[in-house]
């Protein structure tokens, strides 16, 4: 990129970084099934969210002497364009989650994000998730008397809830069940968050890795090439 198109990215970070992680509010609020105005307040969150990536993108897009070279450079930025816009249908509004891979350029920074994808940073969210799901699914089906739920039926709607399906069998009527769920639901799109950025570190690092021992062969090979010819040289001298 050129010098222009460094600053605008530097520029543009933090108010993306800002989007990104207003996508779980918006998220939280949907699958709380809160009613008006909630619904038009996510709603409204998702298309600035939205607008603001492809803004980035049409910007960026200007900027660089390259535009195809950035697209290629930048997949996270081009999928979250193309597969989470608000219009499209409810059944790929789950796509929605790629947003919050945008949070990995602020994380990487921060010895925070060494920990939580390490081995041990996923095995304690892992925990924190199942605690969560049956904490919160018993005291979800304590609070919400009106639907006469058992334990395993406040499990069942926790699980539900923080993997995203949502299938709306049962859904909060009183503020102590909303409070709940918004809890149980940020724990659940923060644990699926970790678990693909996971993945991805360890996808590139692999990439990364198998690049350095490529490099390292090439390096002996020029290298054993060099004293060939430097043996060749002198046998003809």
């Amino acid at each position: 990129m050129n010098q222009r198109a460094t600053q605008i990215e530097r520029r543009l970070a933090l108010p993306l970084l800002l989007a990104a992680l207003l996508t779980i509010p918006a998220i939280a609020i949907e699958q709380s099934s809160a009613g008006q105005p909630w619904d038009t307040i996510a709603s409204v969150l998702n298309w600035i969210i939205w607008a603001a990536f492809f803004a980035e993108a049409a910007v960026m897009l200007h900027a660089v002497d390259n535009p195809l070279g950035w697209l290629r450079e930048h997949p996270l930025e081009v999928a979250i364009v193309i597969l989470t816009p608000p219009f499209l249908p409810a059944s790929m509004q789950a796509a929605r989650v790629f947003r919050l891979l945008r949070l990995l350029r602020l994380l990487r920074l921060g010895l925070l994000t060494r920990r939580l994808l390490s081995t041990e940073g996923i095995r304690d969210a892992t925990v924190l998730a199942a605690m969560t799901i049956l904490a919160g699914g018993a005291g979800y089906a304590a609070v919400e008397k009106g639907q006469h739920l058992s334990t395993w039926d406040g499990v069942w709607w926790a699980i539900v809830t923080v993997t995203t399906v949502g299938y709306g069998d049962s859904y909060p009527h009183t503020d102590g069940g909303r409070v709940i769920a918004i809890v149980v639901m940020l724990v659940g799109i923060g644990f699926i968050a970790i678990l693909t950025a996971a993945a991805a570190e360890r996808f590139v690092r692999a990439q990364r890795s198998e690049q350095r021992e490529l490099e390292g062969v090439e390096r002996r090979l020029d290298d054993v090439l060099r004293r060939l010819d430097a043996i060749d040289a002198r046998e003809r001298a």
